[in-house]
């Protein structure tokens, strides 16, 4: 275990801990970002740690008696006005035990004590009750958007 833990540890309740890292196990994240149904066969897991460090915060949940990450989540910002949450996951024999309100917890927390407050994710019709728990809410008169490609001019 010694390493891994390089920036903040936060202890929350008897099982689970939530840390704020610049680097993990890359298997471990690989596998959730499996579990989440996001990892595609083929990506380099020799990527992840750049995404890790890149990441405004990036958040483990790790299982206390096994140093085991079981879950996930980072913020994404500019450091200064504006934040998303996203790649919440937790490990599918782990959830419905708080660990996905802990880490956006932790990565809500994170970005308000930096001074950012305005803090958005787009949620899957599955998982919006479960932001609206957390203090997120719909942006009325908003569609998410994602780039797909030519199609239009990009200035250059």
């Amino acid at each position: 275990m010694a390493g891994k833990r390089s920036e903040k540890e936060i202890g929350e309740g008897d099982e689970f801990e939530i840390h704020l890292v610049t680097s993990w196990d890359t298997k471990e994240i690989a596998d959730l970002y499996r579990a989440g149904g996001w990892w595609r066969e083929g990506w380099d897991h020799n990527e992840l740690p750049r995404l890790i460090r890149k990441s405004y915060a990036f958040a483990v949940a790790v299982e206390r008696h096994s140093g085991r990450a079981v879950g996930m989540g980072r913020a994404i910002s500019d450091s200064t006005s504006d934040a998303y949450i996203q790649d919440v996951v937790v490990a599918p024999q782990y959830r419905h035990r708080g660990i996905g309100c802990m880490i956006v917890a932790e990565l809500v927390t994170h970005c308000l004590t930096e001074g950012i407050s305005w803090i958005g994710c787009i949620a899957t019709p599955q998982t919006a009750g479960f932001y609206r728990e957390l203090g997120f809410s719909q942006m009325e008169g908003f569609t998410p958007m994602l780039y797909g490609g030519s199609g239009g001019d990009i200035p250059s």
